[in-house]
């Protein structure tokens, strides 16, 4: 796997149980994974001899984020080495333009959008539309909220090109909340789809995910998993697929992200759901029959943990054991920093108001913000 944070940490803890040596590249010997890979080469991804001297051995190459170089995945498959997703895939969700024209052309809702040159053309899209506001993306290396600006003027759109890449410009969708779809698919064409999930962010950042999404039609979440199998399967993934929706006023579905790998929007699975998004990933990528993906709670609920000034870890543990026998917190091993991921917890069972405030309190006592 390349890339050694928190899903790969994951991801390897999923594939233990079915003894799979698990290879590592990282760009510290303190990123999350390798604290707990035992196989951990420390190099940089950017660099395709690092990436080749890597894949040496390996049986397949499957990752925790998608930066990794297109060019230089091409280059581990002319060197017959299995790359899962593979660079025809990946490069839709490295690239928010190719991603947008590939949906455009196979049918899936999107917001309106298109590459803006400036300002003045920001401008001019704005004018196409309703006006502003509108949102401007960098087309590659953002995520978490970071490369997406809101823009209320051509005078505030300066900031997104001075990274001298292409940027893009999409409606700032009045949407009621925001859901994700979460697929696998496998490199023989089975695919499983979990519930539709309901994704509560806060300042651009995942905050708590709510398994199934509460009051969401049948028919609307049907539609959403066939969207998402449709997308892996015209798009050539292999491995976890996240299509992150909008839910409009008008009981419309649009497609805002794509993710190639296990995602945020997962993790409750893997105390909600028969076989965790990690286990299907590592599953696919091996080409090894799927499992179920169905939840086994009633409702399931992840809240993130984000950094805060409290790292006394034991004390916050004691509390919250003490408190919710049946909590379960997953820690990354990262250093704590303000606002910063270090953990999430799950929490799952009949009572919806009841589950989201367990979560809620876990999250915010080993955060610090909640002290009793």
């Amino acid at each position: 796997m390349v890339g050694g944070g928190q899903l790969a940490r994951m991801t390897h803890e999923a594939g233990i149980p079915l003894g799979i040596k698990f290879k590592l590249l990282s760009d510290t010997p303190q990123d999350s994974a390798a604290q707990v890979v035992s196989d951990v080469v420390i190099g940089d991804y950017r660099d395709l001899e690092t990436l080749r001297a890597f894949a040496q051995g390996c049986d397949v190459i499957t990752f925790d984020h998608e930066h990794v170089p297109t060019e230089h995945l091409r280059a581990l498959e002319a060197d017959g080495i299995p790359v899962r997703p593979g660079p025809d895939a990946l490069v839709h969700a490295q690239d928010k333009g190719v991603m947008r024209a590939k949906l455009d052309a196979i049918g899936v809702p999107c917001p309106r959008h298109r590459l803006v040159e400036d300002p003045a053309d920001v401008e001019r899209f704005a004018a196409e539309g309703d006006g502003f506001p509108v949102v401007l993306k960098t087309v590659r290396g953002g995520y978490d909220g970071k490369g997406v600006w809101i823009v209320r003027s051509a005078e505030e759109a300066s900031e997104p090109f001075r990274a001298g890449v292409p940027v893009l410009a999409e409606e700032k969708v009045a949407f009621v909340r925001e859901l994700a779809a979460n697929v696998v698919r496998s490199p023989h064409g089975q695919a499983v789809s979990y519930p539709v999930v309901e994704s509560v962010q806060v300042d651009g950042v995942c905050d708590t995910v709510i398994a199934p999404a509460p009051g969401l039609s049948a028919e609307l979440s049907a539609q959403a998993q066939q969207l998402a199998l449709k997308v892996a399967k015209e798009l050539g993934v292999v491995g976890h697929l996240a299509v992150e929706l909008f839910e409009t006023a008008d009981g419309r579905i649009l497609v805002n992200e794509l993710a190639m790998r296990p995602h945020n929007s997962g993790h409750w699975t893997q105390d909600g759901a028969v076989t965790s998004q990690f286990a299907n990933h590592v599953r696919a990528v091996l080409d090894l029959p799927l499992g179920d993906p169905r939840p086994r709670a009633k409702w399931t609920v992840m809240a993130n943990v984000l950094g805060g000034d409290y790292p006394d870890m034991y004390s916050a543990y004691l509390h919250c054991m003490a408190r919710d026998p049946g909590l379960k917190i997953h820690m990354y091993g990262k250093d704590v920093k303000p606002g910063r991921k270090v953990g999430h917890v799950n929490t799952y069972g009949d009572d919806l108001a009841d589950v989201r405030e367990r979560a809620s309190h876990a999250a915010g006592y080993l955060r610090g913000t909640i002290t009793e």
